[in-house]
Formats: structure tokens, C-alpha cells, sequence
């Protein structure tokens, strides 16, 4: 399978229809994005999927909401895309006994019940129950302009007593069926799977990736070609957590399940461990900008007028295999580590483990070793001990994740 460019789609807010009805997302023109792979879950059995159905009156979910039972993405409160006008029409629906459509749910390891599907709904509801929208309906005189606490008792019982149906899927089924089920149900704009991923592992490591995708640092390394919206930035940064934390040998061939592993890693990292790894990044980030500038993480094409599409597999193995060296020591190699680099690009099996069939274990594999074979060759040395030390968990030791010292491009 190729995987040359992705086609995700930033987030935009929903019309109307779309919104309230269930249609089909919107979508805005796709990211170019090289190297991106999907993961498959075509071999999960049909009759192990593991959901339940639940119900629940406006009332008592927005209590659930209000004590913590269902956890909602604080980074979705900072962007709510839902102005007041629409967020008045669904009130309306209720109150005109239109039924609301599925809400899906996810459990996380803990037992809480994350909402991934119907939080503009819920939020929206929320604030009407807490008096913090004023309906704007003008087509409606005898509602326009009314809070929740201003309208007559026979319509604040048919708002709050409203039943709403939840979709729930449990926490044991494998992370690309979950994430499939909820890209498929979505019912406002398209949630992305790092957008998924944010909602369902909040924590240290989802704080981790929102400071750091919006560092000045990491938006001039990458010359800002990774949206926010749709949280593309913070899925690098998250690959590359999960490679540095993790080593490419402890990749089993499912990218989803490897970056949700990731961030449960991170979210039981201590506060010293994590800013570790942020200094990794850093040191990352900076060898990378020394070396290529503007064109970091990208492959040359020649005669190209301007920069190349950025690459995802080359983001792994650049950012991985240049965090552990400082910035001194790659200035002084920067002519070996170049040269090496185009080098191994001009090789036909690396080459095509960054472009085709990315997320297969081997081409994870062969990509890691040839890159930082070459790397460690130009610098003379392996990193130290300490490549693999914020993990609390027991990894690889740092020669058998990252390659074997010196190897470069291999010949098979």
C-alpha cells in the first residue's frame, strides 16, 4: 500500500444540517503530509465488538458531566466551534421533540467514560442548563432571547427530561477498531485519529504535546506545515515520544495502538522524566534546524522550486536518532551527517521505507536502522546510556532499539 500523502481533513464548524442531522462531515482540502500509513482492523470478528447501549435524561447527563462521570476534552472548550445561533436551533430541536442523534462514548483504562462524539451537543446543553446561553431564535418570539430559568415549567421539563441514548465502547476493544468505530459515527466535523487519541488519554502526555506543538521551536523546525486543528502537530511530537520512549523493537506493526501506548507511558511519567523528554525534543528539533533549515524533515526532489512535502517516517528516525546528541557536537559533523543523509536517500530499500507501507513492522525497522546507523557513523559514537531512561517501563536496551552501532544503509 502507498502511502505517499495523507488526505486528513481539518475540523470546520458544522452547518445546520450537518450538525444537528448527522450527515455527513465537512471537510476542508487535505494536508500534504508524506509517508502516512493507515492501520487495518479487517481481522477483528464481527460479533466481538465490544458496545453497549445506555440511556439518560438532559438532566441527569449533564449532572454526569458537572461531577466528572463523563470526561470531556478540555481542549475542545477552547475551541468550540458551535456559535450561539446554532447552538439556540438544537435547543429548539429538543424543545420541538426532534430526537437528538447517538452520542458515543469511550471507557479509558480507569473506568471513566470519555465523550468522543457529541461534545458540542453536550457542551451545548450544558450551557443552556447553566444559564449561559440566551436562546437566539427570532423566528420564535415566544422563546427568543429566554435562558433556561426564563422559560415556562412545561417546556423546562421537556428540555431536561429529553431522553438521550449513548453508545458506549468498552475499554477492551483493540485500539484500531475503537478509533475506526468512532471516525465512522462522528457526527459534527471530523474528528482526526490524534484528535481521538487527545480525548481518550488526557493527561501528562496530552498537556505534553499541546505545549510542545506550540513551541516556537518546534513550529520553525517544521516551518509550520503541521495544522493545530487537526491536531497533525501533536501526532509528530507523539510519534516521536513514543519511539524515543518506546525503541522501534517494542513496535509490534499497529502505529495507532504504538502512539496510545505512548501517551499512557507518559501520563504515568514523573515531572522530571517528562521535562527530560522534552529536552530530547529540543535538542531534536535544534540538530535538525542546523542541519537542513526549512527543508528539515523532508525528502529533496530535484528541480523542486521551494520546499519539499514534510515526511512522517523521516520525522521518526531524524528527530529519534539526533535527540541525544548536542547541538556543538553536530555543527562539528554537519558535512558527515549530510552527506550520509542524502546518501541514504539515494537508497532504494530506505527510500521506500518512508514511503511505502510505513506502519509495517519491517519497514519501522529498516528505516530506524539504516538512519541511525548513518547518524552514529558521521558522529563517531553511539548516544549514552541514558537514550531510553525516561521510560518507566522496561525497554529494549538503547544498541537493540536503535540499530546496531555504525550500520548504515543496509543491503538487503
Amino acid at each position: 500500500m502507498f502511502a505517499s500523502v495523507s488526505t486528513a481533513a481539518d475540523p470546520e464548524p458544522p452547518g445546520p444540517v450537518t450538525g444537528l442531522s448527522g450527515a455527513a462531515p465537512t471537510r476542508e482540502p487535505p494536508e500534504e503530509i508524506e509517508g502516512l500509513d493507515t492501520d487495518s482492523w479487517g481481522e477483528y470478528p464481527l460479533d466481538r465488538m465490544l458496545i453497549r447501549n445506555e440511556t439518560a435524561s438532559i438532566h441527569q447527563a449533564i449532572r454526569r458531566v458537572h461531577s466528572g462521570r463523563y470526561v470531556m476534552d478540555p481542549d475542545f472548550r477552547h475551541d468550540f466551534p458551535w456559535d450561539d445561533t446554532l447552538q439556540s436551533k438544537l435547543i429548539e430541536s429538543v424543545l420541538l421533540r426532534i430526537p437528538v442523534p447517538f452520542f458515543y462514548f469511550a471507557e479509558d483504562r480507569d473506568g471513566r467514560t470519555v465523550v468522543v462524539d457529541g461534545m458540542q451537543r453536550l457542551s451545548t446543553f450544558r450551557r443552556f442548563l447553566d444559564n449561559e446561553l440566551r436562546l437566539r431564535l427570532p423566528d420564535r418570539p415566544e422563546l427568543d432571547g429566554l435562558r433556561f430559568d426564563d422559560l415556562p415549567q412545561r417546556f423546562q421539563n421537556r428540555f431536561g427530561d429529553c431522553l438521550l441514548v449513548f453508545q458506549v465502547i468498552a475499554f477492551g476493544t483493540p485500539e484500531p477498531a475503537r478509533l475506526e468505530v468512532l471516525e465512522r459515527v462522528n457526527s459534527g466535523a471530523a474528528l482526526t485519529r490524534q484528535q481521538m487519541r487527545n480525548s481518550l488519554y488526557q493527561g501528562a502526555g496530552t498537556r505534553f504535546l499541546r505545549d510542545h506543538a506550540a513551541s516556537a521551536l518546534f513550529v520553525e523546525a517544521t516551518a509550520g506545515s503541521l495544522s493545530p486543528r487537526t491536531m497533525r502537530d501533536r501526532e509528530f511530537i507523539n510519534r516521536f515520544c513514543a519511539f524515543r520512549l518506546l525503541g522501534p523493537d517494542r513496535y509490534a506493526g499497529v502505529m495507532d495502538s504504538f502512539l496510545a501506548t505512548a501517551l499512557e507511558e507518559m501520563n504515568g511519567l514523573d515531572p522530571i522524566r517528562l521535562s527530560s523528554l522534552g529536552q530530547s525534543l529540543d535538542r531534536a528539533l535544534r540538530n535538525n534546524r542546523l542541519l537542513f533549515g526549512p527543508n528539515a524533515f523532508r525528502k529533496p526532489v530535484p528541480g523542486q522550486k521551494g520546499r519539499g512535502v514534510i515526511n512522517a517516517p523521516l520525522w521518526e528516525v531524524m528527530t529519534t536518532g539526533l535527540s541525544e546528541y548536542s547541538e556543538s557536537e553536530v555543527r562539528g559533523r554537519a558535512d558527515a551527517l549530510r552527506d550520509g543523509f542524502f546518501a541514504l536517500l539515494r537508497d532504494e530499500g530506505f527510500a521506500h521505507s518512508i514511503t511505502c507501507s510505513t506502519n509495517s513492522r519491517k519497514q519501522v525497522r529498516r528505516r530506524f536502522t539504516d538512519a541511525h546507523g548513518v547518524i552514529r557513523a558521521a558522529l563517531g559514537r553511539a548516544p549514552g546510556p541514558e537514550d531510553h531512561e525516561e521510560s518507566s517501563a522496561p525497554s529494549p536496551p538503547p544498541r537493540a532499539a536503535l540499530g546496531p552501532v555504525g550500520h548504515g544503509p543496509s543491503s538487503r
